[in-house]
């Protein structure tokens, strides 16, 4: 048959890398030993899931002995060792009470004796006595108010300690945050793991990113949006995508625009790190060359095609783009109407050849 010109939308064919949406190293925050783990390499696990345990032995005592202390500084203040509101009036309790009780005593009997002293009854001494015996009282009154003040300060603390432990307790249970796969196994059952240890690492593998590095000189063409068509190797599957994010610079290095496109993957059949080959199709249209894909023949990384002259086989060179089903694009090599063999077989340039047109073959 002849190469076949259409006007298709232009594509930019680039290869690139699959990469997951997201990569996690999931560590416990406390230290202790591995007592359960229950995901290995590959798994599949899903958000709030728990796939490890910490011997909760040592954190279930810490977080008694927390209860215990709490139980304790709430009683000092007079409050049910058991209850949740640490609020308490410092005038109420026992020991400012007393303090209280003490000082107003020592006021009247100030006053008295003030009252005495001025009748003359007494001495200046015990007048003295009498105003020392206040201010003393006084000064107890106000270290009372302190030392509710200090009570209720350690309450705080012994609240706080108590929060610690609970949450510490917590941390031995490690959660997935996210749906995703096992890639690494980091840590086994019995092990002692230090805080912030590598448990496992986790790849969220749909939507996958795929990263292209397209030419500069093909850079403008490229908006977020546009569907990307993704083939893999060892795949014949195609696969769709749509370009998501766009590099506001170009690379000095290799003058190439980073792009990223999110591929579907809700199958799985498709893995991170693969290298992908894409054809990113812009609105513009151009010409373009076609012929069935059974015509092109691969040796040794050189792609070709056998076309027909003076009844005698001849090889071409060519440059492949895109496929589209059954259809291969011809970028470089051939021109269009030129005749290509359909299944070339062995055929070498020189081997002489009878020419069937494909609608005669057809038709016969």
């Amino acid at each position: 048959m002849r190469a076949q010109e259409e006007r298709v939308p232009h594509a930019i064919v680039v290869s690139g890398t699959l990469a997951a949406e997201e990569q996690v190293v999931l560590s416990l925050k406390v230290p202790c030993r591995l007592s359960d783990i229950s995901v290995d390499l590959g798994s599949p696990v899903r958000k709030g899931e728990i796939i490890a345990r910490l011997d909760t032995t040592d954190y279930r005592l810490r977080m008694e002995q927390a209860q215990t202390a709490l139980a304790q500084a709430r009683a000092r203040l007079g409050l049910s060792p058991d209850g949740k509101d640490d609020n308490i009036d410092a005038e109420k309790t026992s020991l400012v009470r007393q303090a209280k009780a003490l000082l107003q005593e020592a006021k009247l009997n100030r006053d008295r004796m003030a009252a005495l002293w001025d009748q003359r009854i007494i001495s200046q001494s015990q007048l003295d006595a009498a105003a020392t015996a206040y201010q003393v009282a006084e000064g107890r009154y106000q270290d009372a108010q302190e030392e509710v003040r200090n009570r209720q300060a350690i309450l705080a603390q012994r609240r706080s300690e108590l929060e610690i432990a609970k949450q510490q307790l917590a941390d031995t249970v490690l959660h997935v945050p996210l749906d995703a796969m096992v890639r690494q196994r980091h840590a086994s059952m019995g092990e002692y793991l230090a805080a912030g240890t590598p448990v496992v690492t986790l790849v969220k593998i749909h939507p996958l990113r795929l990263r292209l590095a397209v030419p500069e000189r093909e850079a403008n063409g490229i908006r977020s949006g546009q569907m990307v068509k993704v083939r893999v190797e060892g795949n014949q599957n195609e696969y769709s995508g749509r370009v998501a994010r766009l590099s506001p610079s170009i690379s000095e290095g290799n003058r190439t625009l980073l792009v990223e496109a999110e591929v579907p993957n809700a199958n799985g059949q498709l893995r991170p790190g693969s290298f992908a080959k894409a054809e990113i199709l812009t609105a513009a249209l151009k010409p373009s060359i076609f012929v069935p894909a059974s015509s092109v023949v691969t040796f040794a990384g050189i792609e070709k095609v056998i076309s027909v002259k003076n009844d005698r086989a001849v090889e071409k060179r060519v440059q492949t783009g895109r496929r589209d089903n059954e259809r291969i694009e011809i970028s470089s090599g051939l021109a269009a109407g030129e005749p290509v063999v359909i299944q070339p077989g062995n055929l070498i340039t020189g081997d002489p050849v009878t020419v069937l047109w494909e609608e005669n073959a057809k038709a016969r």
